[in-house]
């Protein structure tokens, strides 16, 4: 098969796994149900983090300067694929560009959560990823967590290295910033979140007792291969 017929099957895969969804009403009160768990689980601590949903033309996200606990749906931004917002609503996050670059790179992303968590933070400030000291860094689909470069917050340019950091896996950090971590769903990227800041918390803890042993590439592709069927039920005949 031709490098160009190559090229169109795949698009035509990634069209069809990609998510699109209308801004229905209840989409926007589960983004701030989402933000304020965020909030009080201390993954954002005050106003710190967004998150946002993928939606036809565009995404939802949440806006700048409103704490959580005062959010209201109608306080979500629609921002369009191009970057545009209709007059009338609320500012949208000063990190709408990450989000809509990562939608525009992967089409199989349905939602994103951005975190200022502490354990990820820390490691994010030291410029450490998380390495494959332990086996469910699998999760996020590769076998490590890569910590982007550092960039002005808002910019182009911490858009661009947070796709590049993120490539095919679900999760990342940013470089003296946070954590990404991406989903199906709010509620799953969320997940992701806390399951990354859980890692960071155990690697930096691992890493003050001595030098944790790093599992190889050969097991971390074999469990990344397992994670694929991990935690999926057959469905249950009545």
């Amino acid at each position: 098969m031709k490098r160009t017929a190559v090229r169109r099957r795949v698009a035509r895969v990634l069209t069809k796994r990609a998510v699109s969804l209308s801004p229905t009403p209840n989409l926007r009160s589960e983004i701030v149900a989402v933000g304020q768990r965020m909030s009080t689980s201390g993954l954002s601590p005050g106003k710190s983090g967004n998150l946002s949903v993928r939606v036809d033309g565009g995404m939802l996200i949440t806006p700048t300067g409103i704490a959580y606990s005062e959010m209201k749906g109608a306080d979500i931004v629609e921002v369009r694929s191009d970057g545009r917002v209709a007059a009338g609503q609320r500012v949208a996050s000063s990190e709408w560009r990450i989000h809509l670059a990562i939608y525009k790179a992967r089409p199989d992303v349905g939602a994103i959560v951005h975190t200022h968590s502490l354990n990820a933070t820390a490691l994010a400030c030291l410029h450490r990823g998380i390495p494959a000291f332990h086996y469910m860094v699998a999760e996020f689909g590769g076998d490590r967590v890569v910590c982007a470069p550092y960039a002005t917050y808002g910019s182009e340019d911490l858009a661009r290295f947070s796709v590049k950091a993120l490539g095919p896996r679900t999760a990342c950090l940013l470089a003296n910033h946070g954590a990404i971590a991406l989903g199906d769903t709010v509620r799953q990227a969320y997940d992701r979140a806390a399951a990354v800041e859980a890692l960071a918390a155990q690697y930096a803890r691992a890493r003050s007792l001595g030098r944790p042993r790093i599992l190889s590439a050969r097991e971390m592709a074999r469990v990344v291969e397992k994670f694929k069927t991990y935690g999926k039920q057959a469905p249950v005949e009545e």
